[in-house]
């Protein structure tokens, strides 16, 4: 079992502008231990850009980020992620000319107990067992869906104390969705805190504990999945009811 660890995230304010455009105008979200908040919203609304932000691809203009009480707003991402804070990003990103074993190893690049190496993988292939059976094989000759896979595989393999997962569902047929979304709630019984960004606002709402509507760069709407789900705006917008 691939350990959780303390601590919560929070945003304060955040504002992220691609040169005088603003992508994200000043949003402030919690994301407690063993917490899983979902982040909804339509194409553009700034969800990918929020989650690059916490992972320090992208550096906010104003405002701050803290994890376990600890100020990330500056830091590069390879420290964030030695701060225990790991991305399975939109677009699965996998290294294709890799094998699935060798994508997988590289999730672990910052972790210093190797010899734990071994069990976590043997967790990865509990919830993913396709991955085993394709171990050998180069990470670009899976499908889409196998990818996906590999890509929160890969965060997993960073031991995280907080997973952030960008639109796992995006693309995949609606088994497969059902598989991932299987999975995530694995990982939530299992208590690994995780910050899920997914356009399909009904799974996600099924699986969080709380969630944050985004509109346009501003958080529009939170509070629990089960109120959101119920709320008559966010079921006209996103829920299709």
């Amino acid at each position: 079992m691939i350990a959780n660890g303390a601590g919560r995230l929070v945003l304060n304010d955040v504002r992220v502008y691609y040169g005088a455009i603003a992508a994200v105008k000043g949003i402030s979200l919690e994301v407690a231990e063993r917490e899983l908040v979902a982040l909804i919203g339509a194409n553009g609304a700034g969800k990918t850009t929020t989650l690059r932000t916490i992972s320090g691809i992208y550096r906010p203009r104003t405002g701050t980020i803290a994890y376990g009480g600890a100020d990330l707003t500056a830091l590069p991402s390879h420290e964030i992620v030695a701060r225990g804070i790991s991305q399975a990003p939109e677009g699965r990103q996998i290294f294709g000319a890799l094998t699935v074993r060798e994508n997988l190893i590289l999730g672990a690049t910052r972790r210093t107990d190797r010899s734990a190496l071994a069990a976590d993988l043997d967790y990865v292939f509990s919830l993913f067992p396709v991955l085993k059976e394709r171990i050998r094989q180069a990470g670009g000759t899976l499908s889409g869906g196998e990818q996906q896979m590999l890509a929160i595989g890969r965060a997993l393999m960073a031991k995280p104390k907080l997973l952030l997962m960008d639109e796992p569902s995006l693309g995949l047929a609606p088994l497969l969705v059902g598989r991932i979304f299987d999975v995530i709630a694995r990982l939530k019984e299992a208590g690994v805190t995780m910050l899920l960004v997914e356009q399909n606002a009904r799974k996600a709402l099924e699986v969080a504990d709380r969630a944050y509507v985004m509109e346009t760069g501003t958080i529009a709407l939170s509070g629990s999945a089960r109120e959101l789900a119920a709320n008559p705006e966010v079921e006209h917008a996103y829920l299709g009811r």
